[in-house]
């Protein structure tokens, strides 16, 4: 398998300025232009035989237009010149433009390339790879996992996503991006009578299918295999108020979902943050720090150039306990004045973009997991995160653990069941007293106002001193 180069630019120059100009015919301040063409390719098996094969094309265009801080949005899948004139002059009419250009009619925009050095090249492009190919990467995975222990029943389901991009705006913007990514999901599920427990794992990358000779498809299914029997006998989790050594990797989700939508501009601009007027304040133990990174090369939540034209950076969210800054994309600048950091995000074209999440973790400390769980006598190892609900703007969180262990006397003990921690994201960054060194991330698909994107999650292992843990009492 080879790479595959991005093909001729989506859209002439020319037209571009023509689309851009008409639109901003009724007064707007700015005009922005994102065009997508998207291959996507979905495959599952089921107990080892291919049971759905699927994928699609999404192609279409989208104009944003603001006057002041005032958006108007609108989008199309008709790319055609005739298609994109009628929906500038639609989205130029919406606030009661005539839709035209004036005398002298369109001129030229001097355009200005985004440069842009790509993060990541994939390898082994997933277009150019056979689907035996990856049949054959999801039929190892299934080898992993299938009749390890107790498992009797394994799911795998292979996806992948070639995204190319063109955004262009009314002060001669102008950035070309191609997006490559793959992600193998197993379930397994273990079964012993009328015990039953799954097991998932889910990695993914900004890569091509060489992902996989570095993450082999046969540990994913093992992972999975290894939760599920690890779980298939547990007891119930108590409840009450513990210490809680939380897991590396996917247990950032808790930081993502309960820290991190409320410091992004989409809800500082509104007020609608705890954080929104405590910037320069501590709002952690010391032990804490925070990072949004767009540029970890081949990373699930790489971006070269955000869904804005912006390129990536690294931007520290918490130093040393202290709040620095917040997410910011371009509208989200207007309103609070804070400077943009490349996080304009969407899921496609029929979206207009938002501050959103790139790949958020807590940083490494200079604990070990061993010190830390040694540190507990009476306490919860969270090893593995599901999902869960949060409160918007509170921070308050209910999130259920896929895998979690008494401690006792600062000893790994009998496995639980059915717990949760429930718990507020504000208050509980103050309640984090020691941080471990063995970062790592987990890959998730984010939803919030501009549509699903796929971002990283992740953490070291690291001690919460208190925090409610749901079970039975």
């Amino acid at each position: 398998m080879t790479a595959v180069p991005m093909t001729a630019g989506l859209l002439d120059a020319g037209l571009a300025a023509e689309i851009l100009q008409l639109a901003q015919a009724g007064g707007a301040d700015f005009s922005e232009l994102f065009v997508e063409d998207t291959l996507n390719t979905q495959l599952r098996l089921h107990q080892g035989d291919l049971k759905d094969a699927g994928g699609g094309n999404l192609f279409g265009a989208g104009l944003r237009l603001l006057y002041g801080t005032r958006v108007v949005y609108a989008y199309t899948n008709d790319v055609t010149p005739t298609g994109l004139r009628e929906l500038a002059q639609t989205v130029a009419r919406a606030q009661g433009g005539s839709g035209t250009v004036g005398p002298g009619g369109a001129g030229g925009l001097d355009f200005r390339t985004v440069e842009a050095r790509p993060l990541a090249v994939a390898r082994e492009h997933p277009l150019a790879a056979a689907k035996r190919d990856k049949l054959a990467v999801m039929r190892r995975a299934h080898g992993g996992a299938a009749g390890v222990g107790d498992v009797k029943t394994v799911d795998v389901t292979y996806s992948d996503r070639v995204q190319r991009v063109l955004i262009a705006n009314s002060e001669g913007l102008w950035a070309e991006d191609e997006r490559v990514q793959v992600r193998l999901y197993v379930n397994a599920i273990a079964q012993d009578g009328t015990l039953r427990e799954s097991g998932y794992h889910a990695p993914g990358a900004s890569r091509g299918l060489e992902f996989f000779e570095e993450v082999s498809p046969e540990s994913v299914g093992a992972e999975a295999a290894r939760i599920a029997n690890a779980m298939l006998r547990a007891g119930y989790a108590p409840a009450g108020k513990f210490p809680v050594v939380i897991g590396n990797a996917f247990g950032g989700v808790i930081f993502h979902e309960a820290c991190g939508h409320i410091l992004e501009t989409t809800a500082v601009e509104k007020n609608a943050s705890v954080f929104a007027d405590k910037l320069g304040q501590k709002i952690a133990d010391t032990c804490v720090s925070a990072v949004d990174d767009g540029t970890i090369p081949g990373s699930w939540g790489m971006v070269t150039v955000d869904d804005e034209g912006m390129p990536a950076q690294r931007t520290v969210l918490i130093d040393q306990g202290i709040l620095t800054s917040f997410m910011v994309d371009r509208l989200g600048s207007q309103k609070t004045g804070y400077a943009r950091t490349g996080s304009g995000r969407r899921q496609n074209y029929t979206y207009a973009p938002a501050s959103r999440m790139r790949s958020t973790f807590i940083e490494n400390g200079d604990r070990t997991p061993d010190d830390l769980i040694r540190s507990v006598d009476h306490g919860i190892y969270a090893r593995t995160m599901g999902g869960g609900s949060v409160s918007p703007g509170t921070g308050d969180y209910n999130f259920a653990v896929n895998e979690a262990y008494m401690i006792r006397n600062g000893e790994l003990a009998e496995p639980l069941r059915g717990a949760s921690l429930v718990g507020n994201g504000a208050s509980d960054l103050l309640n984090i007293v020691g941080v471990a060194g063995d970062l790592a991330l987990g890959q998730g698909m984010c939803g919030s106002v501009s549509g699903s994107i796929p971002t990283d999650v992740g953490q070291p292992h690291l001690l919460i001193s208190s925090i409610t843990v749901g079970g039975r009492a």
